[in-house]
């Protein structure tokens, strides 16, 4: 099957990462293990410089507003450096361990792998399939734009550091849960009036079930993307327009 952009009236892309553009293994067995390993060393270089006050800002409203049932995160102490060096610490293990979605969370990890990326202990993992798509895509004039719970640092250095060169010239924009999140359709609403375009303008691609059915409910098109490795998904998935289209490559997407 080949999905033409055209013939759905479609002249931008939006693309998750993890399971997507990116094999699962590398976020949970390269990614996350460089970020835990590294968390309490580079929080502790950190305390008192002022590098970590967004972070902490953002973690202290999240754990202050954590209203999970069940849930009994670890005390929050702010104050001086040290204490609040050992709460950030303590929390963002806490939310690593229950793979929490976090905005604080993930700008503190794209934060310790970018020095990872300098180092060049980490080098950004895409599918053999994406930098030639975005290549042709990009060459058809379909602009391309990323939307991941990673942070958009995160997002730049992955893309900017793969096997197969710099791939964020071919990205015009980047999107974290900063825009609200993956299974808010107002997300994508949000996601649309910064590209400037009708959200019918607009194909998102994710292998989530739910990020993609709340991408059609603001009325983007959408596709499955099924990757080794990704955990099963119902058979079929439904959308407001029906059943939604299922690619395991992106040579399957022509402009």
């Amino acid at each position: 099957m080949t999905i033409h952009l055209r013939e759905r009236g479609v002249d931008a892309v939006v693309l998750d990462i993890e399971g997507t553009t990116t094999p699962i293994r590398f976020v949970y067995d390269v990614l996350f293990p460089y970020a835990r390993q590294h968390l309490a060393a580079y929080v502790a270089g950190h305390a008192g410089d002022g590098a970590l006050d967004d972070v902490g800002r953002l973690l202290e409203h999240e754990w202050a507003t954590d209203t999970s049932p069940g849930d009994d995160p670890p005390d929050w102490r702010s104050g001086p450096a040290e204490k609040l060096g050992r709460s950030i610490v303590a929390y963002a293990t806490w939310l690593m361990d229950r793979d929490r979605k976090s905005t604080g969370l993930k700008l503190l990890q794209g934060r310790i792998w970018e020095r990872g990326y300098a180092d060049g202990v980490l080098r950004g993992a895409v599918f053999p399939d994406v930098p030639g798509a975005l290549q042709r895509w990009r060459d058809s004039h379909v602009e391309i734009a990323i939307y991941s719970s990673g942070s958009v640092l995160a997002q730049k250095l992955l893309f900017g550091t793969t096997a197969d060169g710099d791939l964020t010239r071919f990205i015009t924009a980047f999107f974290d849960t900063g825009v609200g999140a993956k299974g808010d359709p107002d997300s994508y609403r949000r996601i649309a009036a910064r590209l400037g375009r009708r959200t019918a303008a607009i194909l998102f691609v994710s292998d989530a079930p739910g990020e993609v059915a709340a991408a059609a409910s603001a009325g983007m098109s959408t596709l499955l993307c099924v990757r080794p490795g990704n955990a099963p998904v119902p058979e079929p998935v439904s959308g407001p327009s029906g059943v939604v289209d299922r690619i395991c490559s992106f040579d399957e997407i022509a402009a």
